[in-house]
Protein backbone atom coordinates (compact mmCIF):
# COMPACT_ATOMS: atom_id res chain seq x y z
CA UNK A 1 0.00 0.00 0.00
CA UNK A 2 1.04 3.78 -0.50
CA UNK A 3 1.58 4.72 3.22
CA UNK A 4 1.33 8.68 2.90
CA UNK A 5 -1.57 8.36 0.53
CA UNK A 6 -3.59 5.90 3.06
CA UNK A 7 -2.69 8.51 6.05
CA UNK A 8 -3.98 11.72 3.89
CA UNK A 9 -7.17 10.09 3.23
CA UNK A 10 -7.94 9.30 6.93
CA UNK A 11 -6.88 12.76 7.78
CA UNK A 12 -9.00 14.04 5.36
CA UNK A 13 -11.67 11.81 6.63
CA UNK A 14 -11.47 13.67 9.65
CA UNK A 15 -12.45 16.95 8.51
CA UNK A 16 -15.29 15.63 7.55
CA UNK A 17 -16.97 14.49 11.17
CA UNK A 18 -18.02 16.72 14.01
CA UNK A 19 -16.31 15.67 16.93
CA UNK A 20 -18.32 15.56 19.95
CA UNK A 21 -15.73 14.54 22.64
CA UNK A 22 -11.74 14.58 22.02
CA UNK A 23 -9.76 11.91 22.19
CA UNK A 24 -6.64 12.98 25.04
CA UNK A 25 -3.24 11.52 23.71
CA UNK A 26 -0.58 11.49 26.03
CA UNK A 27 2.70 11.89 24.42
CA UNK A 28 6.22 12.05 25.48
CA UNK A 29 8.30 14.27 23.76
CA UNK A 30 12.28 15.09 23.78
CA UNK A 31 12.52 18.83 23.45
CA UNK A 32 15.16 18.96 20.67
CA UNK A 33 13.66 15.55 18.91
CA UNK A 34 12.30 15.98 15.40
CA UNK A 35 8.82 14.32 17.18
CA UNK A 36 8.91 17.88 18.60
CA UNK A 37 9.06 19.53 14.95
CA UNK A 38 6.09 17.60 13.51
CA UNK A 39 4.00 18.69 16.56
CA UNK A 40 4.49 22.05 15.97
CA UNK A 41 3.84 21.78 12.01
CA UNK A 42 0.48 19.49 13.05
CA UNK A 43 -2.34 21.13 10.90
CA UNK A 44 -4.61 22.93 12.95
CA UNK A 45 -7.96 21.36 12.96
CA UNK A 46 -10.94 22.38 15.28
CA UNK A 47 -12.65 19.30 14.26
CA UNK A 48 -10.34 16.86 15.17
CA UNK A 49 -11.42 14.15 17.27
CA UNK A 50 -7.85 13.94 19.25
CA UNK A 51 -6.21 17.00 21.39
CA UNK A 52 -2.76 15.99 22.28
CA UNK A 53 -1.27 16.62 25.69
CA UNK A 54 2.87 16.93 25.16
CA UNK A 55 5.17 15.48 28.55
CA UNK A 56 8.45 16.80 27.68
CA UNK A 57 11.07 13.99 28.66
CA UNK A 58 14.92 14.43 29.27
CA UNK A 59 15.72 11.30 26.67
CA UNK A 60 14.86 8.56 24.83
CA UNK A 61 14.91 5.76 28.19
CA UNK A 62 12.95 8.51 30.14
CA UNK A 63 10.46 8.23 27.14
CA UNK A 64 10.70 4.78 28.25
CA UNK A 65 9.81 4.61 31.66
CA UNK A 66 7.04 7.22 30.92
CA UNK A 67 5.31 4.93 28.38
CA UNK A 68 6.18 1.35 30.87
CA UNK A 69 4.21 3.51 33.67
CA UNK A 70 1.32 4.70 32.22
CA UNK A 71 2.22 8.47 32.36
CA UNK A 72 2.21 8.96 28.38
CA UNK A 73 0.23 6.92 26.02
CA UNK A 74 3.05 7.91 22.89
CA UNK A 75 6.42 8.01 22.75
CA UNK A 76 8.52 7.19 19.47
CA UNK A 77 10.95 4.38 20.01
CA UNK A 78 12.47 1.02 18.21
CA UNK A 79 10.45 -1.51 17.02
CA UNK A 80 13.47 -4.42 19.17
CA UNK A 81 12.71 -2.63 22.17
CA UNK A 82 8.90 -3.38 21.36
CA UNK A 83 9.41 -6.98 20.23
CA UNK A 84 11.55 -7.58 23.38
CA UNK A 85 9.08 -5.95 25.84
CA UNK A 86 6.76 -8.28 24.02
CA UNK A 87 8.29 -11.60 24.78
CA UNK A 88 7.58 -10.59 28.35
CA UNK A 89 3.84 -10.31 28.37
CA UNK A 90 3.52 -6.41 27.48
CA UNK A 91 1.22 -5.20 24.68
CA UNK A 92 3.03 -2.37 23.15
CA UNK A 93 3.44 -2.35 19.82
CA UNK A 94 4.75 0.03 16.99
CA UNK A 95 3.73 2.17 13.95
CA UNK A 96 5.99 3.65 11.29
CA UNK A 97 7.76 7.28 12.12
CA UNK A 98 11.03 7.55 10.27
CA UNK A 99 13.56 5.18 8.20
CA UNK A 100 16.59 7.47 8.65
CA UNK A 101 19.46 6.22 10.48
CA UNK A 102 22.91 6.90 11.83
CA UNK A 103 26.25 7.01 9.79
CA UNK A 104 29.89 6.82 9.70
CA UNK A 105 31.47 10.13 9.30
CA UNK A 106 34.95 11.49 8.90
CA UNK A 107 37.00 14.33 8.05
CA UNK A 108 37.09 15.68 4.39
CA UNK A 109 40.85 15.01 4.51
CA UNK A 110 40.44 11.66 5.76
CA UNK A 111 42.33 8.52 4.31
CA UNK A 112 39.75 6.21 5.17
CA UNK A 113 37.55 5.60 2.40
CA UNK A 114 35.67 2.63 2.68
CA UNK A 115 34.90 0.00 6.16
CA UNK A 116 38.38 -1.86 5.72
CA UNK A 117 40.23 1.39 6.37
CA UNK A 118 38.91 1.64 9.63
CA UNK A 119 41.78 -1.21 10.53
CA UNK A 120 44.10 -0.02 12.97
CA UNK A 121 42.25 3.66 13.49
CA UNK A 122 39.94 5.07 16.38
CA UNK A 123 36.43 4.74 15.94
CA UNK A 124 33.53 6.34 18.12
CA UNK A 125 30.57 4.19 18.68
CA UNK A 126 27.61 6.59 19.62
CA UNK A 127 25.13 4.16 21.92
CA UNK A 128 27.29 1.95 22.83
CA UNK A 129 28.67 -1.93 22.12
CA UNK A 130 24.95 -3.01 21.05
CA UNK A 131 24.14 -0.08 18.95
CA UNK A 132 22.33 -1.43 16.17
CA UNK A 133 24.56 0.17 13.48
CA UNK A 134 27.39 -1.26 15.21
CA UNK A 135 26.79 -4.47 14.77
CA UNK A 136 25.67 -4.83 11.49
CA UNK A 137 28.64 -2.44 10.31
CA UNK A 138 30.48 -5.59 11.85
CA UNK A 139 28.63 -8.18 10.20
CA UNK A 140 29.43 -6.28 6.76
CA UNK A 141 33.36 -6.11 7.69
CA UNK A 142 33.04 -9.60 8.27
CA UNK A 143 32.48 -10.13 4.69
CA UNK A 144 35.56 -8.87 4.06
CA UNK A 145 37.13 -10.79 6.53
CA UNK A 146 38.10 -8.11 8.55
CA UNK A 147 37.22 -8.17 12.53
CA UNK A 148 36.56 -4.78 13.09
CA UNK A 149 35.86 -5.26 16.66
CA UNK A 150 39.28 -6.29 17.00
CA UNK A 151 40.98 -4.02 14.76
CA UNK A 152 39.72 -1.04 15.87
CA UNK A 153 40.66 1.58 18.82
CA UNK A 154 36.77 1.85 20.46
CA UNK A 155 35.51 5.25 22.58
CA UNK A 156 31.69 4.71 22.97
CA UNK A 157 29.85 7.81 24.36
CA UNK A 158 26.64 9.62 24.14
CA UNK A 159 26.76 11.39 20.85
CA UNK A 160 27.48 15.03 21.74
CA UNK A 161 30.75 13.88 23.04
CA UNK A 162 31.98 11.68 20.84
CA UNK A 163 31.12 14.98 18.10
CA UNK A 164 33.69 16.88 20.39
CA UNK A 165 36.23 14.03 19.94
CA UNK A 166 36.49 14.18 16.02
CA UNK A 167 36.43 17.62 16.13
CA UNK A 168 39.09 17.62 18.56
CA UNK A 169 40.40 14.43 16.43
CA UNK A 170 40.65 12.51 19.27
CA UNK A 171 39.12 9.71 17.20
CA UNK A 172 39.74 9.30 13.85
CA UNK A 173 35.87 8.52 12.51
CA UNK A 174 32.55 8.14 14.32
CA UNK A 175 29.71 5.81 13.94
CA UNK A 176 26.83 8.06 15.28
CA UNK A 177 23.14 9.14 14.98
CA UNK A 178 22.17 10.38 12.57
CA UNK A 179 21.42 14.55 13.27
CA UNK A 180 24.93 14.56 14.71
CA UNK A 181 26.20 12.99 11.72
CA UNK A 182 24.23 15.75 9.86
CA UNK A 183 25.66 18.51 12.17
CA UNK A 184 29.04 17.19 11.31
CA UNK A 185 28.30 17.16 7.65
CA UNK A 186 27.19 20.43 7.48
CA UNK A 187 31.01 21.15 9.09
CA UNK A 188 32.51 19.09 6.24
CA UNK A 189 32.55 15.89 7.41
CA UNK A 190 32.31 13.01 5.22
CA UNK A 191 29.72 10.24 5.25
CA UNK A 192 31.69 6.46 4.47
CA UNK A 193 28.33 4.77 4.95
CA UNK A 194 25.04 4.98 6.55
CA UNK A 195 22.64 2.96 8.55
CA UNK A 196 20.76 2.07 5.30
CA UNK A 197 23.41 1.54 2.90
CA UNK A 198 24.97 -0.82 5.62
CA UNK A 199 21.64 -3.09 5.39
CA UNK A 200 22.02 -3.03 1.56
CA UNK A 201 25.35 -4.67 2.14
CA UNK A 202 23.95 -6.99 4.00
CA UNK A 203 21.54 -8.01 1.25
CA UNK A 204 18.23 -6.31 2.92
CA UNK A 205 17.10 -3.94 -0.02
CA UNK A 206 14.00 -2.94 1.68
CA UNK A 207 13.23 0.65 3.24
CA UNK A 208 13.08 -0.23 6.93
CA UNK A 209 11.97 1.68 9.52
CA UNK A 210 14.32 2.41 12.28
CA UNK A 211 11.83 4.72 14.85
CA UNK A 212 8.16 4.08 15.12
CA UNK A 213 5.53 5.42 17.20
CA UNK A 214 4.71 3.09 20.43
CA UNK A 215 2.05 2.48 22.26
CA UNK A 216 -0.34 -0.24 23.74
CA UNK A 217 -1.92 -2.26 21.47
CA UNK A 218 -4.91 -1.94 23.67
CA UNK A 219 -4.90 1.29 23.91
CA UNK A 220 -4.85 1.90 20.57
CA UNK A 221 -7.64 -0.72 19.95
CA UNK A 222 -9.68 1.31 22.31
CA UNK A 223 -8.83 4.43 20.45
CA UNK A 224 -8.50 3.22 16.80
CA UNK A 225 -9.86 6.65 15.04
CA UNK A 226 -8.31 9.18 16.95
CA UNK A 227 -5.17 7.02 17.05
CA UNK A 228 -5.53 6.50 13.42
CA UNK A 229 -6.54 10.68 12.75
CA UNK A 230 -3.10 11.62 14.66
CA UNK A 231 -1.00 9.35 12.63
CA UNK A 232 -2.49 10.88 9.60
CA UNK A 233 -2.02 14.58 11.21
CA UNK A 234 1.87 13.25 11.89
CA UNK A 235 2.22 12.62 8.64
CA UNK A 236 1.17 15.97 6.80
CA UNK A 237 2.93 17.67 9.27
CA UNK A 238 6.55 15.74 7.90
CA UNK A 239 5.19 16.72 4.53
CA UNK A 240 4.66 20.37 5.01
CA UNK A 241 7.68 20.54 6.92
CA UNK A 242 9.66 18.81 3.85
CA UNK A 243 7.80 21.05 0.65
CA UNK A 244 6.88 24.07 2.45
CA UNK A 245 9.83 26.55 3.17
CA UNK A 246 6.89 28.22 5.36
CA UNK A 247 6.34 25.62 7.26
CA UNK A 248 9.91 24.86 8.00
CA UNK A 249 11.03 28.13 8.99
CA UNK A 250 7.96 27.85 11.84
CA UNK A 251 9.82 25.15 13.14
CA UNK A 252 13.48 26.82 13.15
CA UNK A 253 14.03 27.32 16.47
CA UNK A 254 13.31 23.74 17.46
CA UNK A 255 16.67 22.82 15.47
CA UNK A 256 19.00 24.73 17.87
CA UNK A 257 21.39 26.12 15.62
CA UNK A 258 21.29 29.48 13.96
CA UNK A 259 23.54 28.09 10.98
CA UNK A 260 21.84 28.26 7.33
CA UNK A 261 23.55 25.05 6.05
CA UNK A 262 23.45 23.03 9.49
CA UNK A 263 19.58 23.59 8.90
CA UNK A 264 19.31 22.78 5.54
CA UNK A 265 21.22 19.48 6.04
CA UNK A 266 19.28 18.44 9.06
CA UNK A 267 16.09 18.93 6.97
CA UNK A 268 17.46 17.30 4.21
CA UNK A 269 18.14 13.64 5.94
CA UNK A 270 15.07 14.57 7.82
CA UNK A 271 12.81 14.18 5.10
CA UNK A 272 14.84 11.11 3.28
CA UNK A 273 13.84 9.75 6.41
CA UNK A 274 9.67 9.84 5.50
CA UNK A 275 8.03 6.42 4.91
CA UNK A 276 6.07 5.50 1.94
CA UNK A 277 5.64 1.83 1.85
CA UNK A 278 5.09 0.14 4.98
CA UNK A 279 3.78 -3.46 3.85
CA UNK A 280 4.83 -7.48 4.14
CA UNK A 281 8.06 -7.12 2.14
CA UNK A 282 9.30 -4.25 4.81
CA UNK A 283 8.06 -6.11 7.73
CA UNK A 284 9.59 -9.14 6.67
CA UNK A 285 12.89 -7.39 6.06
CA UNK A 286 12.61 -6.27 9.71
CA UNK A 287 12.10 -9.84 10.64
CA UNK A 288 15.61 -10.81 8.63
CA UNK A 289 17.31 -7.80 10.62
CA UNK A 290 15.69 -8.93 14.21
CA UNK A 291 17.53 -12.53 13.29
CA UNK A 292 20.80 -10.79 12.26
CA UNK A 293 20.67 -8.17 15.55
CA UNK A 294 20.32 -11.54 17.77
CA UNK A 295 22.78 -13.70 16.45
CA UNK A 296 25.70 -10.59 16.75
CA UNK A 297 24.33 -9.60 20.03
CA UNK A 298 24.18 -13.14 21.44
CA UNK A 299 20.57 -12.09 22.08
CA UNK A 300 21.36 -8.93 24.60
CA UNK A 301 19.87 -6.90 22.36
CA UNK A 302 17.17 -8.63 21.28
CA UNK A 303 16.31 -10.86 24.65
CA UNK A 304 15.42 -14.20 24.39
CA UNK A 305 12.82 -14.53 21.67
CA UNK A 306 14.37 -16.47 18.91
CA UNK A 307 12.24 -14.28 15.90
CA UNK A 308 10.14 -11.17 16.14
CA UNK A 309 7.36 -11.15 18.09
CA UNK A 310 4.00 -11.37 15.53
CA UNK A 311 2.72 -8.15 17.53
CA UNK A 312 5.50 -5.69 17.11
CA UNK A 313 3.96 -3.88 14.41
CA UNK A 314 0.29 -2.19 14.83
CA UNK A 315 -2.55 -3.84 12.42
CA UNK A 316 -4.41 -1.49 11.82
Amino acid sequence: MKFNGFLMALWLMSNLALATEKTAIRIGVQATGTVAWELAALPKNPEADFELAIQKVANPEAGKVALQSGAVDVIVSDWLWVSRLRSTGADFTFYPYSSTSGALVVANGSTIRSIKDLAGKRLGIAGGELDKNWLLLQALAQKDHLDLNASVEKTVGAPPLLNEQILQKRVDALLTYWNFAAKLEAQGYRQIIDGREILKGLGITENVPTLGYVFKQSWANAHKQALNHFLAASSQAKTQICTSDAAWHGILPLTQTEDATTQATLRRHYCEGAVSQWGDEEQQAAAHIYGLLRQLSNGQLTGPAETLDAGTFWAQ
